[in-house]
């Protein structure tokens, strides 16, 4: 498979999926999103029990791609829907994957890094990690993450981490109960791997029946609440608000809100 933005490797029954564009700081591109598509599907296929998302470089992913993010002022209602929807079919591909799935994250988790950060099954982090839902600081929406994060560290959490936007550290995120284990950065993948050969001792028949026992739990509630955070992720791209945060972003200067 000829993947551009990312690395695919397996060892040992464990699939490693690296985001590979360190000098973007493993930004979230369009192309990316396409290739996260097909290895996953290739990890399924696979004879790997196990997979490993992480990043290279100093970032695990620091959310949406610069170029990506001007493009977005410009696309219609429609290409804004069919994006949201992308998006959240993306982050419930990982959500409900049938192989257990562990995220180390090694650096930075930002935005819709974060998001994904989110999705696995286990999330273990460096002591140098940080965390944040960001998107309300540049006039977005963190709609899709929301439909999940409020299962997994209840309402009035998911509403500071949501709204204010702030950035948090590993042992806060641990604390929350969004992390699992906080690992020095050098052992991190060592510590990955390790979590991945306990889950490879279980019947991986019995981790599937698991998993998705554990997803139809949430379906119905996820269905209706992913229809409305795909409705408002795609109107909030509308606004000048978002216009004026995404302009202010790129421009590195303090957006100016109108409300509008």
């Amino acid at each position: 498979m000829d993947l551009h933005t990312l690395l695919l490797t397996e060892s040992e029954r464990i699939a490693t999926l690296t985001f590979n564009r360190p000098e973007k700081r493993n930004a979230i591109s369009y192309e990316l999103i396409d290739e996260m598509f097909l290895a996953l599907a290739a990890v399924e296929r696979s004879d790997a029990q196990v997979l490993i998302i992480t990043g290279a470089g100093m970032a695990f992913c620091s959310g949406m791609d610069l170029d990506n993010l001007r493009a977005i002022t410009t696309r219609s209602h429609s290409q804004n829907l069919g994006d949201s929807q992308t998006m959240a079919r993306l982050f419930r591909t990982i959500y409900e994957f049938p192989k257990p799935t562990i995220a180390a994250v090694n650096g930075a988790a930002m935005g819709g890094g974060c998001g994904i950060a989110t999705m696995c099954d286990f999330t273990v982090a460096s002591d140098e990690a940080k965390f944040g839902y960001t998107e309300v600081k540049i006039g977005f929406l963190p709609a899709i993450v929301s439909t999940f994060l409020i299962q997994q560290v209840g309402e009035k959490r998911a509403r500071d981490l949501l709204m204010t936007g702030r950035i948090f550290s590993a042992e806060e995120a641990k604390q929350l109960g969004i992390v699992t284990d906080v690992i020095s950065g050098e052992q991190l993948m060592e510590w990955a791997r390790e979590l991945a050969g306990t889950l490879m001792q279980a019947s991986p028949a019995s981790l599937r029946a698991t998993k998705r026992l554990l997803s139809a739990f949430a379906k119905d509630l996820l269905n209706h609440r992913l229809e409305l955070a795909v409705e408002e992720n795609a109107r909030i791209r509308t606004t000048d608000d978002f216009r004026e945060g995404i302009t202010a972003f790129l421009e590195k200067r303090k957006p100016h809100w109108s409300g509008k």
